[in-house]
């Protein structure tokens, strides 16, 4: 319950952010080009908003509903009337700024503009001068790119606050002598544990390799019992098989002990700081996946275990306790293998913010190939899937390393030409600016309806996909 609550939180909060980010890309270009701004909203707010402020009349309301009656009415500031000039003109007074209820979004209602808003009375008024339709073509795309321009700066900034704030370290995977553990479906394909992976479609997997180079690949080879080379060919599908599984590899890590406890087995036995075990019983142990299972079957019963100390061989007896423990803390990968470190300064980071941010990008819209296919259909989630990506245990290097990567997702994914959504927008203007033909406002009603009833499609098929998951599988 604990962990779920913490990664709903996380949610919330990261949505929060990119909606506020994307909806002022629209503001402010909006405002730059002297548009009118209706309404500027962090969440929907269908009959009732818990926040909204009025600053033409210098009012705050809490629980308001559409017709602005209140539960709560604050005095904020000096009420500021629309004159004679403010008519002709606009201004971030004429903006309504309020918090919905409604955690699926949000929006920027401008002025003059066929949004979802659906605003019909305005749209058949004649056109003022401060009024989105009365704008040139090119400043009303910069309008509608202004969501995903800024989601985009949001993950290079993201990226570049973490290279400046953590920097980057990586374990090369050359140098990870125990190898690899490999989930199932891996295993199915040819996979085994100890593994070491150094090729993928003929690429060397260098410093800067990722899962997604090899879970990709036609056929990867691997280095296995320290000298062998193994060739495994991947099916299409693999992606989605170990993308079921959570996961595809983990590092293998030799149980080399750090630390005892006072009075357990391992003290009584004789296990000194720096002993590295090396067997179970007859049982070979070069990792902690072999250690942990034997220690479990071998629970409360006395049991031999060799461990290489100072160069040689010692044999020890000790009784695990009855949930198969010793009292040892073990050594961290990280100070087990050569870890690279890089540090980037003020500037040396904001480069390495706009190439993190360009790769995501990249890496994702590669993917996105897999959608078109049984698999990747059924793999499509909605919120559910997207706070599973949050950490378990609140981490800030974890939070902004997802928020980056979902700013990304936000900023693609409103670029896809689909009426409702930016990119729609945008394949309109495009085609009036190639055509010097504007199209006409009734047909953008119909093509904004039809999107929002194909996006609201969407919303449900990805949530319920979630939710099978969750009662089914």
């Amino acid at each position: 319950m604990e962990t779920t609550l913490i990664k709903a939180l996380q949610l919330i909060v990261a949505l929060s952010l990119l909606v506020i980010v994307h909806e002022f890309g629209h503001y402010m270009f909006a405002r730059i080009f002297g548009m009118r701004v209706s309404r500027f909203y962090l969440f929907f707010n269908y009959k009732f908003s818990l926040l909204k402020y009025i600053p033409r009349e210098g009012k705050l309301l809490l629980l308001s509903s559409a017709d602005d009656k209140a539960v709560v009415t604050l005095k904020v500031g000096k009420a500021h009337p629309a004159g004679a000039k403010d008519a002709e003109k606009a201004s971030w007074r004429d903006t309504v700024y309020g918090i919905g209820w409604i955690p699926l979004g949000g929006y920027c209602q401008i002025a003059g503009m066929i949004d979802e808003t659906q605003d019909q009375k305005s749209l058949s008024e004649v056109a003022e001068p401060w009024e989105f339709r009365s704008k040139p073509a090119y400043q009303r795309l910069l309008v509608m790119l202004g969501g995903v321009i800024m989601n985009f700066v949001l993950a290079v900034v993201i990226y570049a606050g973490i290279a400046f704030h953590w920097g980057e370290s990586h374990i090369n995977m050359r140098d990870v002598s125990a190898g690899f553990d490999f989930v199932p479906a891996a295993q199915a394909v040819g996979f085994r544990n100890g593994d070491i992976p150094l090729m993928a479609d003929g690429k060397e997997l260098g410093e800067s390799a990722s899962l997604i180079d090899i879970v990709e690949a036609k056929e990867v080879k691997v280095l296995r019992n320290g000298s062998d080379t193994v060739t495994i060919a991947l099916p299409d599908d693999f992606i989605f098989s170990v993308n079921d599984e959570g996961g595809f590899m983990a590092m293998r890590v030799p149980v080399i002990v750090k630390s005892l406890a006072a009075g357990d087995p391992a003290v009584k036995a004789g296990v000194m700081e720096g002993d590295r075990f090396t067997s179970v019983g007859a049982v070979p142990t070069p990792s902690y996946t072999e250690f942990s299972a034997e220690l479990l079957s071998n629970a409360g019963k006395p049991t031999e275990f060799t461990v290489e100390r100072d160069g040689g061989i010692v044999t020890l007896e000790a009784t695990p306790t009855s949930d198969g423990k010793l009292g040892i803390g073990l050594m961290l990968p990280a100070e087990i293998y050569p870890v690279q470190y890089m540090r980037y300064g003020l500037f040396a980071s904001i480069p390495k913010g706009i190439s993190n941010g360009v790769s995501t990008m990249g890496n994702y819209v590669g993917s996105l190939k897999y959608i078109f296919t049984k698999r990747g259909a059924e793999s499509i989630g909605g919120f559910g899937a997207i706070g599973s990506m949050f950490p378990s245990a609140w981490n800030w290097l974890s939070f902004w390393e997802t928020v980056a990567f979902l700013s990304i997702i936000l900023a693609f994914m409103n670029v896809i030409p689909i009426p409702a959504l930016d990119g729609g927008h945008v394949m309109f203007l495009i085609w009036e600016m190639v055509t010097r033909r504007k199209p006409s406002e009734k047909f953008l009603e119909y093509a904004q309806m039809a999107g929002m009833f194909l996006l609201f499609a969407l919303l449900l098929y990805a949530n319920g996909n979630d939710l099978y998951r969750f009662l089914i599988q």
